[in-house]
């Protein structure tokens, strides 16, 4: 995006992570939309809730506009991305997820704490407020 004096505006679409946290929570849904009552209600419901938050944090810090603030929520990311690996583990052992759908889940979370990470340090680093 453009402003009207020429300044390049970042975009939550152009940060790395708030993608990458998009496509594994529509991956997610996916998955847990097929499982039965029981499964949804007492580990599908957390599982989505836990993945979906990762991105929905990220988003909410970045609408934010004093760093601390924007920080905090680049933590809470951090915190639901490390639950979401917790269910996935979870769904693997009840078998509920196959090898293929739980290494395809780990392998796009484990790309998340180094970008996560990125942001609470650009944020740090780039914000004066």
């Amino acid at each position: 995006m453009v402003g009207s004096m020429g300044k390049s505006f970042l975009r939550l679409e152009n940060i790395n992570a708030y993608t990458i946290a998009d496509k594994i929570s529509d991956y997610a849904w996916d998955l847990v939309s097929k499982w039965d009552w029981l499964n949804k209600r007492t580990l599908g419901v957390q599982f989505v809730s836990a993945i979906d938050s990762v991105g929905g944090n990220i988003a909410e810090g970045f609408g934010r506009y004093h760093k601390k603030d924007k920080q905090k929520f680049y933590y809470n990311a951090r915190g639901s991305l490390y639950e979401a690996i917790y269910w996935t583990e979870k769904s693997k052992k009840r078998k509920l997820i196959n090898s293929r759908e739980y290494q395809h889940i780990v392998t796009t979370l484990n790309k998340l704490p180094k970008e996560i990470n990125w942001l609470i340090k650009i944020t740090e680093e780039k914000l004066t407020m």
